[in-house]
């Protein structure tokens, strides 16, 4: 079993809003299902911020070392599909980069929790100057070792100790890494320091308004259950945080940042052909999909 350490978390992570939340819920160390009430292990209970909407939990738990979470096979973390190849893979955020930033030609690229390089691999072919950081021994070896990044532009290590000289990058991605940090935001503030003054952060977070959440957890408060399905602190795909919009605006207010662009995306439910459907159409017309992508420009001082 994994040891964790228990840390309060009475202070929002992005608007700083002290002891100012709606207690949500309850969330074991495993998947809920259907009947939450039958199964036994430790709980964390999840906090929403009533200043920004920022979704977490308190008490944080937090493992004794980051490979307890994410140092296993990359084959037991995602899905068998995630590994074929993808010739669109990153597509749309290079598309999108190039959009907001025609003007740059060979774009210096830092890509943050790459994973197994897939989304480093695209930027290469699309002629942007990559480099990386990954934490997880596993996936950082299947990077080298089988997707063919180059050792020199990959360091096996997390956003927190990483070093790199000011205003070196043109562009730097946080694609559903976010959600995984213990302290957003100051891993935030480290890679704004690396960014150059105009240069763009991107940002792939869960949506704290997501709809299929809040038709889960409306049906576990009409069978008399104080659980809830937001985050998953203790089980993959350990995530710690969900994020509303007005969070990042309110960061940004504070850290030099404005928001250049964003759009919320619905994604697949899992859900059966028509809900499915219904669902999507709703959560596009609403800004209650799934995904809420961000772009953060540094401003020049």
């Amino acid at each position: 079993m994994i040891k964790y350490s228990i840390k309060d978390n009475n202070i929002c992570n992005f608007c700083e809003s002290k002891n100012n939340y709606k207690v949500l819920g309850k969330r074991l160390n495993k998947s809920h299902g259907f009947k939450p009430q039958n199964k036994t292990g430790i709980c964390t209970t999840i906090i929403k911020c009533k200043n920004c909407g920022m979704i977490t939990a308190n008490p944080l738990p937090i493992p004794e070392s980051i490979q307890d979470h994410y140092g296993q096979p990359p084959e037991n973390y995602w899905k068998k599909n995630y590994f074929s190849s993808e010739d669109k893979f990153f597509e749309l955020e290079i598309e999108w980069y190039k959009r907001l930033r025609s003007n740059i030609s060979k774009p210096k690229a830092l890509d943050i929790g790459t994973g197994i390089g897939k989304a480093m691999i695209a930027m290469e072919k699309a002629n942007f100057e990559v480099f990386g950081i990954e934490p997880s021994i596993p996936f950082y070896k299947m990077a080298i070792e089988k997707t063919g990044i180059k050792p020199d532009r990959l360091k096996c290590t997390s956003i927190e100790v990483a070093d790199f000289p000011e205003n070196t990058f043109d562009f730097i991605s946080f694609g559903v890494v976010l959600e995984h940090l213990y302290d957003p935001s100051y891993c935030l503030k480290r890679a704004l320091k690396w960014l150059k003054p105009n240069g763009l952060i991107h940002v792939e977070v869960p949506n704290a308004d997501y709809l299929l959440n809040k038709i889960m957890n409306f049906q576990y408060r009409l069978r008399g259950l104080d659980y809830v399905t937001n985050l998953s602190p203790m089980h993959e795909p350990f995530h710690l945080y969900e994020f509303t919009l007005d969070s990042f605006r309110q960061f940004c207010n504070k850290n030099n940042l404005e928001i250049e662009d964003h759009a919320f995306f619905a994604c697949s439910t899992g859900l059966t052909g028509l809900l499915d459907d219904a669902l999507r159409r709703i959560m596009k017309k609403t800004d209650q999909g799934m995904q809420l992508t961000v772009w953060l420009k540094k401003i020049k001082e």
